[in-house]
């Protein structure tokens, strides 16, 4: 299973990257209108399902809160390092912040603990990605994208404003808490989640197109530069979210392994659509998850045999 996907990771990326070099700026075009046929079209319907079936009183537990803890602190972390230690302009700090923040708990994160864990830890994996990584991708990134993003707005009730109107999935949760999930039959439950995976080849081609359009005269770059924004994106998100959730645990009461393996997923490919929607920093963004998801993409190629 976990082949699948990294196949399906390469595919894509591939793919974007001969449809940027064939087609060009006509490639660059068709990934913003995907951006919004995604946000619009796509992404509302699969909040509204997921959230009315989420449990929140059951299944949660200190990992929960300990992993919010620990995405406050990384973010917090993400901001000072970007704006006070690199000097980044505020889109790149906001695209800093975003990819530090956002993992890829669904696509690798759960077909991982399948593989490694077995079957019980899923359901905690599963939990991890509904109740933490879906809130914190469209709630949370979407408002630190109107609020560093270069997207027009001048001033703070702009950027407020901005949030709402660029942005349905405030909405889409909203309903999704309101909505009865004895409303939600099983069926749709299961559709929305396939359609949730369509989501994986959009954003890595996506990626694909960002990683070539940045090639110097057509020429396609990867891995792309390893700069220090990038590097400290990659110690924020591969080594101090897991590293703080560990200690957290170990200083207070024990949480599923599944917790701790989706601490420490790459970063989420939804940093994309953020980063298109409220024009933070591309170049950061793209370059992250690529070197996040290969680095990832090593690791699993390790371990493959000893599984």
């Amino acid at each position: 299973m976990i082949f699948a996907v990294l196949v399906a990771i390469l595919v894509s990326v591939g793919a974007g990257v001969w449809a940027e070099r064939r087609h060009g700026e006509g490639a660059q075009r068709a990934v913003q209108r995907a951006v919004k046929w995604a946000l619009w079209g796509i992404i509302p319907p699969i909040v509204i399902v997921i959230t009315a079936r989420l449990e929140l009183s059951s299944g949660v537990g200190a990992g929960i809160v300990f992993g919010y803890l620990v995405l406050a602190a990384v973010g917090l972390l993400a901001w000072v390092i970007g704006s006070r230690v690199l000097h980044l302009p505020r889109s790149s700090t906001g695209a800093l912040i975003v990819t530090s923040i956002l993992a890829n708990t669904g696509y690798l994160g759960i077909p991982l603990i399948l593989v490694l864990l077995g079957g019980d830890e899923v359901g905690f994996a599963i939990v991890w990605d509904s109740i933490i990584s879906y809130p914190m991708a469209f709630i949370v990134a979407f408002a630190i994208g109107a609020a560093f993003g270069d997207h027009g707005a001048s001033d703070v009730r702009d950027r407020i404003l901005s949030f709402f109107t660029k942005n349905p999935i405030p909405w889409a949760f909203a309903i999704g808490l309101l909505l009865p999930d004895a409303w939600v039959s099983d069926g749709l439950f299961d559709a929305m989640k396939i359609l949730a995976s369509s989501l994986l080849p959009l954003g890595f081609f996506m990626v694909g197109v960002q990683l070539s359009a940045e090639g110097e005269h057509g020429t396609f770059r990867f891995p792309p530069p390893l700069t220090a924004p990038v590097a400290t994106v990659l110690g924020l998100r591969l080594l101090v979210a897991p590293l703080l959730l560990l200690g957290i645990a170990a200083a207070t009461v024990s949480i599923p392994d599944a917790y701790h393996l989706q601490a420490a997923m790459p970063c989420g490919i939804n940093a994309l659509i953020v980063a298109h929607v409220y024009e933070l920093d591309l170049r950061l963004t793209s370059a992250a998850i690529a070197w996040s998801t290969a680095i990832f993409a090593v690791e699993v190629a390790i371990l493959a045999p000893f599984l």
